[in-house]
């Protein structure tokens, strides 16, 4: 067993892959004033001017002070307050460093979170997000051109730049997740990029999952339902797949959400019914598969803090 302190959440995917949006909607349904939520991308060792002369990209391991990182994840799991860096994105320079304090919940989302051992033994659940590509460009376009005054050319010049980094160093993390998030469009709706958006939840054995075998499709069609669970195999492993129908009606997503809930005895009160918003320009709208996600993800938190109660 554990000893007692914070429960930990890593989240890792590449830039714009949508950990920000993810982390938000678990920390409502784990209540704000119980969680801390930092981003490890502020752990660069170069501001902007400075990686464009260097030739380096953020998401290089070199660029980043990868063993503060460690040590401040690790000082964090004990309960111990740190001094983080910030890293302005609108600037791209350096604004003062935050002290932070955990509380009983720590979401920690970032670009390099897992990249070593030492970080990764330290996570309760690990969450990879690993959203189809074209989709992941479209909202990195969207992000950077609204909210960090980017062009388009210039978005899609840092993704090119950024391309053999993210094939060295971020992606070879999505093996060490418990799950794997993967949004992707229905057929025929190419433009889609938001709250129809299919989901496809890879659950590996590597936590205990709730018990959702009523959502196992026997018929070989798991696509064509709202919700369902096939067994398959990822990266040569045994694995369930939970499929999640980006036209899910809200009842049917209510449903699963209260089997899910019936798993956390003594914490339905914390039950949170805004969950699954994103913002799509100046409005926020909703996705179920994005807040089944998000529930299911708390859940693991949950049921992690659970154990340490006892």
């Amino acid at each position: 067993m554990r000893p007692k302190g914070p429960i930990l959440l890593g989240i890792v995917g590449d830039s714009a892959a949508g950990k920000t949006t993810i982390s938000k909607g678990i920390e409502k349904i784990l209540g704000t004033d119980r969680v801390t939520n930092i981003c490890v991308d502020d752990y660069h060792k170069y501001n902007r001017a400075q990686r464009k002369q260097l030739n380096i990209t953020a998401l290089n391991p070199r660029c980043n002070y990868i063993d503060i990182m460690e040590q401040h994840i690790q000082l964090l799991r004990k309960g111990k307050p740190i001094l983080k860096p910030v890293y302005n994105h609108s600037t791209g320079d350096f604004d003062p460093p935050e002290y932070i304090q955990p509380k009983d919940f720590v979401i920690i989302e970032g670009l390099l979170a897992f990249h070593t051992r030492r970080m990764r033994d330290v996570f309760d659940v690990k969450v990879y997000l690993d959203p189809e590509e074209s989709l992941r460009i479209a909202w990195k376009i969207k992000r950077d051109t609204t909210k960090r005054g980017y062009t388009r050319e210039e978005v899609l010049e840092a993704i090119r730049k950024r391309e053999n980094d993210s094939r060295l160093y971020i992606r070879p993390q999505r093996t060490y997740a418990d799950i794997v998030v993967h949004f992707y469009r229905p057929k025929g709706q190419e433009e889609e990029t938001g709250g129809r958006l299919n989901a496809r939840l890879v659950l590996r054995p590597t936590i205990a999952h709730p018990d959702l075998s009523e959502f196992i499709d026997d018929s070989g069609n798991a696509g064509e339902k709202c919700l369902s669970i096939s067994l398959g195999r990822d990266e040569g492993r045994p694995v369930d797949f939970l499929h999640i129908a980006g036209h899910t009606p809200p009842e049917e997503a209510r449903r699963m959400e209260d089997i899910i809930w019936n798993h956390l005895s003594g914490l339905r009160h914390l039950r949170n019914h805004s969950i699954g918003e994103y913002q799509d320009g100046l409005e926020t709208r909703i996705s179920y598969p994005l807040a089944l996600t998000q529930l299911l993800i708390s859940y693991h938190v949950l049921s992690a803090h659970q154990v340490t109660e006892k």
